[in-house]
């Protein structure tokens, strides 16, 4: 039983005590008071009757006829007329009157009383004595009477100190439920302060829940920073803080291999040309000057545009990737230019070549690379700044327009020409934790089902994902009602920005109660970074309903999000850029497992993406991540 019911039902019973003891009280008391003036009546009555036949000089029918007069005028139960010698000379009798009081009353409140005796005389002589007994049943219903009123009267005070005491008890909840809600949403990960009580008791509890609210945040925050040290020590050049080579390399195969983004993209290499000479004529200090002033020029992009990789690949060598068609070449324009203006400062020869390209992104990173080492060499054939770009033939884009894509898109979500692919996410028993289920359409009904990669950033560009992604809901949902697995499907941030597509989701869910407790809903790791409300707002919204929320992709930049603990998620999927080659880098392993203790501590789940290697996966149960994807895991299933 909870403390506030305790209270309630002590303060109830104190009413209650006070309010029968009061009535008890009242109601003796008047008992008391009744019965001493019934005795009274009958001693007075008995009395003025003596004197009124005393006065009749002895005659006996007169005195009868008082005794009568007196009888009839009140509510008397008897009067006797005794001689001297005790016997009964004239008497009047009634039967006792039926109270209106209950028995249970009568018997709990009797009311005894002695008849009224008084001497009768005839002159000097005595001529016997008068009895007089009134009737009980008319004290017994006014005490009746009076006892309703007396305890309908306290029954109404004790329902207003009742409802008193509630609203009390009421203003000394609402603290308490505070403070439960708050340390809720600790064990969820949500750190908020509430309003201190101004009950002095309830004041220290809340003061205390907040400063131990704050406390947790700010070692949260501490853990975030921390690990913020670590991924500049796993992935990042010492000089720079840019990527190294191995991380950005993960990064560019990550990034090729997702589903969103522009079919075409570009890439940028630039070299500084002759640094062991630049080292000789000016030094080391100054030529981490001209490295500093390039790494600056570069990551302008990154930090201003979402989905920009860049990175150091060696000493002399710089890369940047950009996720969009038909700037790579301008881009590289305007980095030559930009150090052009700012690389004379330092002395004279130095040279920098930039070689740009752009490709399709299901092209290997290999491929890449060995087009822009031919762009790149061809730039140092020159001097000074010297930029080379590469064409992408015009037969390698696609041919149709964006509207007859728009169209294509439309009509096989219409016909519901689609599928889920099924890829397992494992623990480390090889147990199913639950499917990834990209989705696939056929754009044509002659043609086979292709992979989101080819269509999917048309169906941004048109702005079409929210339905893309409300008939993957659809056909998850219905998976999940034949075979009862858990199901996760890709929501892309754009859907987001659609007014409707929750009020949708939810209609979609509510048709299908037990299928959306399988299910799940992910996010890339630009949604809590970009759109947090938009994230938040959404697990408000769907997961009181059963569906589970991620973020996959997710990497350094969740330690960015300055309030990933309020975010509603239920798990996050490491990108393979993270967790690729952990086992044998030290740096990288100590990263991860300070992303999975700082996850942890928010009750998330912690899963790894695009697992290949048997060693890294060792790697990562001993980092305590709570399953892995990709191409290891596939096949590696232990089914039930």
């Amino acid at each position: 039983m909870s403390l506030i019911r305790q209270i309630w039902l002590l303060v109830l019973s104190v009413v209650l005590l006070s309010l029968l003891g009061s009535v008890a009280v009242s109601t003796g008391s008047l008992r008391q008071l009744m019965q001493t003036q019934l005795q009274l009546k009958n001693s007075d009555n008995a009395t003025a009757l003596a004197l009124a036949m005393s006065q009749q000089g002895g005659d006996a029918e007169l005195m009868s006829l008082l005794i009568s007069a007196q009888f009839d005028t009140g509510a008397y139960e008897s009067v006797v007329w005794k001689r001297n010698d005790g016997s009964v000379a004239f008497e009047r009798h009634a039967p006792p009157l039926v109270s209106k009081a209950p028995g249970w009353f009568r018997g709990l409140t009797p009311i005894q009383t002695q008849a009224g005796v008084a001497k009768v005389s005839n002159g000097w002589n005595a001529a016997g004595s008068v009895e007089v007994r009134s009737q009980s049943a008319y004290a017994h219903d006014a005490l009746w009477s009076s006892t309703l009123r007396s305890a309908l009267l306290l029954l109404a005070l004790g329902s207003l100190a009742g409802l008193a005491a509630l609203a009390v008890l009421r203003r000394i909840r609402k603290p308490l439920d505070n403070a439960v809600a708050q340390a809720n949403a600790v064990v969820r990960g949500e750190f908020s302060t509430v309003d201190e009580s101004k009950v002095p008791e309830l004041q220290r509890l809340t003061g205390a829940m907040n400063s131990m609210v704050m406390r947790v945040k700010s070692m949260f925050e501490a853990q975030a920073e921390q690990l913020q040290v670590l991924r500049q020590q796993a992935h990042c050049d010492a000089l720079t803080g840019m990527s190294h080579r191995k991380h950005f390399l993960a990064e560019l195969e990550s990034a090729l291999a997702r589903d969103e983004g522009p079919s075409h993209a570009g890439l940028v290499l630039l070299r500084l040309r002759d640094l062991a000479g630049l080292n000789q004529s000016l030094g080391h200090v100054a030529t981490d000057q001209v490295l500093l002033a390039m790494a600056r020029a570069i990551q302008v992009y990154p930090e201003r545009v979402h989905g920009c990789l860049a990175g150091r690949l060696n000493g002399a060598d710089f890369a940047l990737w950009l996720p969009a068609p038909r700037v790579a070449a301008e881009t590289a324009e305007a980095l030559a230019e930009a150090l052009r203006a700012s690389l004379p400062a330092f002395g004279p020869g130095i040279q920098v070549a930039l070689g740009a390209i752009e490709l399709p992104r299901e092209r290997a990173a290999s491929h890449w690379f060995a087009q822009a080492d031919v762009a790149l060499a061809r730039a140092e054939a020159g001097t000074g700044v010297v930029v080379q770009a590469l064409v992408t033939p015009e037969h390698e884009r696609y041919l149709q327009g964006e509207r007859a894509w728009r169209l294509q898109i439309s009509e096989a979500l219409q016909a519901r020409r689609a599928r889920l692919l099924e890829f397992p996410v494992i623990d480390r028993e090889r147990r199913l934790v639950h499917l990834e289920c990209p989705l696939q359409l056929r754009l044509d009904e002659q043609a086979e089902f292709e992979n989101a990669a080819r269509w999917l950033p048309l169906a941004v560009r048109n702005r079409l994902t929210a339905e893309v992604d409300l008939c993957a809901i659809a056909l998850a949902l219905e998976a999940n009602g034949h075979d009862e697995q858990w199901r996760c499907v890709n929501v892309a941030p754009a859907s987001l920005l659609d007014g409707g597509f929750v009020a949708r989701v939810r209609e979609l869910v509510f048709h299908a109660p037990q299928a959306a407790r399988r299910l799940g809903l992910e996010l890339a790791e630009s949604a809590a970074t970009q759109h947090f409300d938009l994230l938040h707002e959404l697990g408000r919204q769907l997961r009181p309903l059963g569906v589970r929320l991620g973020l996959e992709h997710a990497g350094a930049g969740l330690a960015q999000v300055e309030r990933l603990y309020q975010a509603g998620l239920d798990y996050v999927k490491l990108d393979s850029s993270v967790v690729s080659g952990v086992s044998g880098d030290a740096a990288r392993a100590a990263f991860v497992r300070g992303m999975v203790i700082m996850l942890r501590s928010l009750t998330l789940k912690v899963y790894a993406e695009g697992v290949r290697d048997a060693l890294d996966v060792q790697a990562l149960w001993d980092c305590e991540i709570d399953g892995v994807t990709g191409p290891w895991a596939t096949g590696q299933l232990i089914k039930p």
